[in-house]
């Protein structure tokens, strides 16, 4: 009879022959540091997401929907151009880059438009 070891803690592992843990904690253990990597790459992205949303939407003047402020300004705020969730081409080939409702559109001099999806 061949003598099974437990996947995360190596220890010989008596029971049902199927048996892949010791016991519940080195599964938990196990299966949790299987999908960490995975989850805290989407939990960073999503953050970074959010963030570039809200910068997008406090250079919006109360009650409007469209501001502009400098590349400098938004990176100085933290904005991350790299991440962005969809892009958007008008019928005169402008492309506006999107975080979730709020986009951008870059402009002459390092200037961008920020517009506010209208429901």
């Amino acid at each position: 009879m061949e003598n099974k070891t437990c996947l995360n803690c190596g220890e010989p592992i008596r029971g049902r022959v199927d048996k892949k843990f010791c016991d519940d904690q080195c599964r938990n253990n196990y299966n949790y540091h299987q999908y960490a990597d995975a989850n805290n790459l989407m939990r960073r992205i999503n953050h970074t997401l959010k963030k570039n949303r809200n910068i997008l939407e406090s250079l919006i003047p109360q009650g409007e929907d469209l501001g502009k402020a400098p590349k400098e300004k938004l990176v100085r705020e933290g904005f991350q151009f790299k991440y962005s969730t969809h892009s958007y081409e008008t019928k005169k080939g402008s492309v506006y880059t999107y975080c979730y409702d709020y986009g951008y559109l870059p402009l002459e001099g390092d200037w961008f438009l920020i517009v506010r999806v209208k429901e």
